[in-house]
């Protein structure tokens, strides 16, 4: 599916959940923002998610959010959907950003499961409703037990589905049935949140991916999808197979962001890998096991 195939309730099909670059000393560098955006949708990425968690949205704060939104408007809006990371783990918090994005002319809002509460199904449902019915803008649900701490039982999403402003599911939970049920039961458009189940999910209904690894190697991943929209599944089988290495060079050994930083100073598209702690740069072992699995994906850097 090509951006100019994109539904009004979609939010693109290859979306990249974009790193936020900063200067030397730590600071947002929001024209880097703006060039890497404009790179990863020339590269064939027809929608960016702003400030996710590879975004390092936990360390930033409300007005660097704010900043990374329009910088990558002014940059790509009219050629991409923007999606803004708005989600936190106070509903109340979550709400004031969400009404601020909204403001800007942004395409839709990322709300991840609250994470550490801990909360019960009704406090997820009670939450997400909270933050939907705040603003007109269109919601991607992002479950991700592992970070959250908590998942969105299925039963809470197909409720969820129901909300008018809740539109899709960013789903990495890594459990292929339950995605199935949400797939059968619901009209979300459901996207991939693992790199490695994009195909399969898309086999199963899935309309696309919200991506780390996209990054690094937007080509095949824009080919991957829409020869899986096309039902070229021998096609599809092969890019994924290509694929597996990009992967575990972003996914299998440090932190997303962290490893994508790396990999983009290599291929000369970010001037530093800068990371905000509690994150820290890569060390000579992981960097060689990053480099390993690139070298075997076909990428001397």
């Amino acid at each position: 599916m090509s951006a100019t195939e994109i539904s009004p309730r979609t939010f693109g099909t290859l979306v990249p959940a974009m790193v936020t670059p900063f200067t030397p000393d730590g600071e947002v560098d929001y024209k880097a923002a703006g060039e890497l955006a404009n790179k990863l949708v020339d590269g064939g990425c027809d929608g960016i998610l702003v400030t996710g968690t590879t975004g390092e949205t936990s360390t930033l704060t409300d007005e660097e959010n704010l900043g990374m939104f329009q910088a990558v408007i002014d940059a790509v809006g009219g050629r991409a959907r923007v999606i803004a990371g708005t989600g936190t783990n106070d509903t109340r918090h979550s709400i004031s950003l969400s009404q601020r994005a909204a403001k800007l002319p942004i395409d839709g809002l990322l709300i991840v499961t609250p994470y550490y509460n801990k909360p019960s199904q009704a406090g997820i449902q009670a939450h997400f409703e909270a933050i939907a019915s705040s603003t007109d803008l269109p919601v991607m649900l992002y479950d991700i037990p592992g970070r959250a701490g908590v998942p969105i039982h299925t039963e809470t999403i197909i409720k969820l589905a129901a909300h008018p402003q809740i539109t899709a599911l960013k789903d990495a939970k890594a459990d292929f049935t339950e995605t199935s049920r949400v797939l059968a039961n619901t009209d979300l458009d459901v996207y991939s949140g693992d790199d490695g189940l994009t195909l399969p999910l898309m086999a199963a209904g899935a309309v696309g991916l919200v991506s780390v690894s996209a990054h690094v190697a937007p080509g095949q991943f824009r080919a991957l999808i829409d020869a899986a929209a096309a039902g070229d599944f021998v096609t599809a089988r092969r890019i994924h197979f290509a694929l597996d290495p990009v992967i575990r060079a972003t996914m299998g050994h440090v932190q997303g962001a962290v490893a994508v930083k790396q990999i983009l100073k290599w291929q000369g598209i970010l001037s530093n890998s800068v990371v905000r702690l509690p994150l820290v740069e890569p060390g000579e072992a992981e960097i060689a096991m990053i480099k390993a699995d690139l070298a075997e994906a076909g990428m001397e850097l």
